[in-house]
């Protein structure tokens, strides 16, 4: 059926079956942070749901967020309390369905007046369409403590606390002597937002039997209620027919819905940037914070540790291609002027970066001067059936990357209305992929190690990264390890080995080496790559996958050409 039918032949049997019986409860058109959480929710309702995407699982703007599960302070602004209070909670339920990838991120704000800002964040919560600037102490003080209420439920983090400006710099020396106080609060972050997508899919195959998920396939066609789907990766179109469409594209839904016959302008994007840096001094200055500031234009900026690099970011600026984006110089200028503002005693330069990254937010269709003020929130349109179409189609539009679970739970509950069936299981307490059972203190941690160690014959520091790559799915990876004919050899310029790559090309879904160096693992985005290595993963992956030496060559020349186009990253 499609590439990887040698090696995952339950997926090709899997949608042999759909195909066969011509239809399937449920399609999910984009397998990014929504529609694999929609899969994931639906199938573990016994609900059989097909989710396909034209790239790799979480390729698109699931894989270019600033990597924070936060509830959104600055929605408070806005007035959208509602999805602060929706987000603080996804937030804290992720802490503990996700541990191995989500963790606590403290986070300061660096505050320039005492009490200016407080008219214009009176007039945006009241509809203004200007965007408050300089956010004195009073008026923040105000926001982390309604902040700290809506965090209240299921509360894992401490609440925030202020500091004037002798104990901040002392505290964090390297910001600007301009401060006046400090405040900090807890949000979290999230180490490979990608891999926790794919995860999301593997989770629900493992579920249900009765779905499939495919990467790399296109829609070829919708006519009489029937979709024909054509495998990028080799293999022939099949067709099945659904009884409801879930159309989860992000960026690409008003693309996809004219492909399904029904033009519309849903989406109404903007871009947002980011720059990783290499800077030793401003990781250690950091104390594994992060900083959350106002840039001098008034937009909101931030930088912290991202596995040892330093992620600065965002731009939010109106954008509406997402096969093309990436960050421009302009964008890079602003991101460096507005961190060498902020800690004026550091040195930054283009020098720095080792690598960049942009997508395009999937917000909804908006007529606002400022993009920082389009809602953040989703909705889910429904375009029901027709003469020429007999299913409906349910859009996912916006949303963010800290709420996926409660809106994938809002979309399956209609769509389990609408198919008959009641909610059997919730996600609320549903650990996701590496993250079940997952050890969570030091106690626990080394118990984990110890017995993952003697069930694998791996040593036990062999272990360690596992565990902190993979969760507790680090047990399975051990025990490939041990018993692959390949040896645990070491690649240059990571501690990742071959035959964990061996593992990845088996296990999870490969149609790319890009999938495996951008995706499954960081080994691009932390700059973790030379071409002697690039060149070992891919003829790893091609042994498993058949590739032939010319695709290896084209697979390899592929990503270096894109990682330096799109990412500023040279692989040398």
């Amino acid at each position: 059926m499609t590439a990887d039918t040698k090696i995952n032949p339950g997926v090709a049997d899997r949608v042999a079956a759909m195909a066969g019986s011509g239809t399937v409860d449920v399609v999910i058109l984009g397998a990014g942070i929504n529609g694999a959480g929609l899969f994931r929710d639906l199938s573990a309702q016994g609900v059989n749901c097909l989710i396909i995407d034209k790239g790799d699982f979480g390729s698109g703007t699931s894989a270019a967020p600033s990597r924070l599960i936060h509830g959104g302070l600055k929605y408070l602004e806005t007035g959208e309390f509602g999805l602060v209070a929706q987000s603080t909670l996804e937030r804290n339920l992720l802490l503990r369905n996700a541990p191995h990838c989500v963790t606590p991120l403290p986070t300061v704000i660096p505050i320039f007046s005492w009490t200016k800002g407080i008219g214009a964040a009176l007039r945006t919560l009241f509809g203004s369409k200007s965007a408050p600037r300089s956010r004195g102490a009073l008026l923040i003080k105000a926001g982390l403590a309604i902040y700290d209420y809506y965090g209240s439920r299921n509360r894992v983090m401490p609440r925030h606390r202020m500091v004037g400006r002798r104990k901040a710099l002392a505290e964090l020396p390297a910001l600007t002597p301009s401060i006046v106080a400090t405040g900090t609060y807890y949000d979290a972050k999230v180490s490979l937002p990608e891999r926790l997508v794919y995860e999301l899919v593997a989770d629900g195959m493992s579920t249900n039997p009765g779905s499939a998920a495919l990467n790399y396939t296109d829609l070829a066609s919708s006519a009489d209620g029937v979709l024909t789907f054509q495998p990028r990766n080799g293999g022939s179109p099949f067709s099945v027919r659904p009884r409801l469409v879930i159309n989860a594209a992000g960026p690409w839904i008003d693309h996809v819905n004219a492909s399904l016959g029904m033009p519309s302008k849903m989406i109404g994007g903007t871009k947002g940037s980011h720059i990783l840096l290499r800077h030793d001094e401003l990781v250690k200055a950091l104390k594994g914070q992060m900083i959350y500031f106002e840039a001098d234009d008034g937009r909101i900026c931030l930088v912290y540790d991202y596995l040892g690099l330093a992620l600065v970011g965002s731009t939010d600026i109106p954008a509406d291609n997402p096969d093309t984006v990436k960050a421009d110089a302009a964008e890079i200028d602003y991101l460096i002027a507005s961190i060498r503002s902020l800690l004026p005693g550091l040195q930054f330069d283009r020098s720095q970066i080792v690598y960049a990254y942009a997508g395009i937010r999937p917000l909804p269709a908006s007529n606002a001067a400022i993009p920082g003020l389009i809602s953040r929130d989703h909705s889910a349109p429904v375009l029901e059936p027709d003469a020429t179409r007999p299913f409906p189609v349910i859009s996912l539009v916006g949303g963010k990357w800290t709420t996926f679970r409660g809106f994938a739970e809002e979309v399956a509950d209609s769509v389990l209305k609408r198919l008959g069936r009641s909610r059997q299981v919730s996600t609320k307490d549903l650990q996701i992929g590496g993250g079940k059972d997952f050890p969570t203190d030091g106690a626990a941690r080394a118990d984990w190690i110890g017995k993952a160690a003697a069930a694998s014959g791996l040593p036990q520091e062999r272990l360690e990264p596992l565990l902190a790559r993979y969760g507790t799915t680090a047990a399975e990876v051990a025990r490939h390890l041990s018993a692959s004919g390949r040896r645990d050899e070491k690649l240059e310029a990571s501690s990742f080995s071959l035959a964990e790559i061996e593992y990845i090309a088996r296990r999870e879904n490969i149609g790319h080496l890009a999938d495996i160096v951008m995706r499954r693992t960081a080994l691009a985005i932390t700059g973790a790559l030379n071409r002697h290595d690039l060149e070992a993963i891919a003829r790893v992956a091609g042994e498993v996958l058949g590739w032939d030496s010319a695709r290896i060559a084209t697979e390899v020349d592929g990503v270096v050409a894109q990682l330096a186009e799109r990412n500023l990253l040279k692989i040398a």
